[in-house]
């Protein structure tokens, strides 16, 4: 049992649009609406989508700068707090926070995109010139 949760959870570490796609049909089916599934999916697998982009750079070169990604992180939500306050004269965290993890994932979603896409091209320029 607990190696088939490790192997189901492996796959959406390794492949979060697989995740996407079933966080949304999970929630298709108890909200019965579209645009909700849609928003608290993006919400759900955006922990998925930092992980697989933190792994990825793992993979590809052999070292962990979580750091890096977590200290972009805080500037990110930095720069949300300063923005919606100069805009709004005060700071509604409830709107902060959620614009801040919609911030996330589209920087991880892109990011994840980008080091997939990369990581193929650099294997598959390190098999074919030097094996």
């Amino acid at each position: 049992m607990i190696t088939i949760l490790s192997t189901i959870l492996s796959v959406f570490f390794v492949l979060p649009p697989f995740g996407f796609i079933a966080a949304y049909m999970l929630f298709r089916f108890l909200t019965k609406n579209k645009r909700k599934s849609v928003q608290k999916a993006l919400d759900f697998t955006t922990v998925l989508f930092i992980i697989a982009v933190h792994f990825l750079i793992l993979t590809i070169w052999g070292k962990s700068f979580f750091w890096i990604i977590i200290v972009v992180m805080i500037f990110i939500a930095m720069t949300f707090v300063v923005v919606h306050w100069k805009i709004k004269g005060e700071i509604l965290f409830g709107k902060v926070l959620k614009g801040f993890w919609r911030c996330n994932f589209v920087l991880f979603f892109l990011a994840y995109m980008a080091l997939t896409f990369y990581g193929v091209i650099h294997r598959a320029l390190t098999f074919t010139f030097f094996s």
